[in-house]
């Protein structure tokens, strides 16, 4: 079923009105339209699609170039299609999006939103861009948890993103991390990473500090439970929040981790994360892959 957008043509006939005034009218707000569209950025873009969940406004789809919607949530069928599959199985109180960030970085923008999405969940969206739309998404979705043990919900905490001219710097800090730590399991440099102990954690399941990640990780071994980071694939940020995506195992099953970071004074200050089960292929409504940024 071929979703569109709506678009409601007015055909109230008004004999006064000559062809001449009618192509003013209609150029005068085709320039009124194409200007309010260039004060948008892409971010905000992203953002509006998502509301557009909760709010019904099928205006916002017309940030996706219809050719070309490659989708990497592995349950929603390729293009526009897919998309418009989802919200024709809306449940009767509708979606709900609450978007509590979102940052731009070159052609992506990444947010960070709790959905009642077929029951609540916190997700990551990320959206690239070509020519000011929206041709490309990927995503993590976990079920929304209690506060973990030292108090944090999934998504408290600073909202805002600073010192922008260190969005470099950022980015390549956590690119190391992701290596050296996660993936090669080099847990005798964390000093390198972490300003002490000071370490604000939002996992459902780990404290606060260093020492927090460390007892879970422990505790983790101890149950027979292994969280392996085999690949990074893309790293992306706006000044003091940067995005790491990577692909692994967590407890022996092919999995999708999606880590967001806060960086304070050079040092990793705060994080939160989604971790996602990949869906096998069999259950697949596209063949994009979970990742192939």
């Amino acid at each position: 079923m071929k979703f569109k957008s709506t678009l409601i043509i007015c055909a109230l006939a008004i004999v006064s009105c000559n062809t001449t005034e009618k192509k003013k009218e209609n150029t005068t707000k085709t320039n009124t339209e194409t200007k309010m569209e260039k004060t948008l950025t892409n971010k905000e873009k992203a953002v509006t699609l998502l509301e557009s969940l909760e709010t019904g406004d099928q205006t916002a789809v017309a940030y996706i170039n219809p050719n070309k919607y490659i989708q990497h949530n592995l349950a929603v069928a390729d293009g526009l299609e897919g998309f418009g599959a989802i919200l024709q199985h809306k449940p009767e109180g509708g979606f709900k999006a609450n978007i509590v960030r979102a940052f731009e970085d070159g052609d992506y923008v990444f947010t960070h939103t709790e959905y009642d999405f077929f029951g609540p969940k916190v997700g990551f969206d990320i959206f690239r861009f070509e020519d000011g739309l929206i041709v490309e998404h990927w995503d993590n979705l976990l079920e929304t948890a209690a506060p973990n043990p030292s108090g944090h919900t999934q998504t408290d905490g600073p909202t805002t993103s600073f010192d922008l001219d260190k969005t470099a710097a950022n980015k390549a800090l956590v690119k190391d991390f992701v290596a050296t730590i996660l993936m090669n399991g080099q847990f005798d440099k964390l000093g390198n990473y972490f300003d002490g102990d000071n370490y604000i954690q939002h996992n459902p399941a780990i404290g606060d500090g260093v020492s927090g990640l460390g007892a879970a990780l422990e505790a983790m071994a101890k149950q027979g439970i292994t969280m392996v980071y085999t690949k990074n694939h893309i790293v992306s940020g706006e000044g003091n929040f940067v995005l790491a995506v990577s692909e692994g195992t967590f407890a022996g099953k092919p999995t999708s981790f999606y880590d967001l970071f806060r960086i304070e004074n050079g040092k990793i200050a705060e994080h939160w994360d989604v971790i996602e089960t990949i869906m096998p292929e069999a259950d697949r409504k596209n063949t994009n892959g979970k990742f192939n940024f």
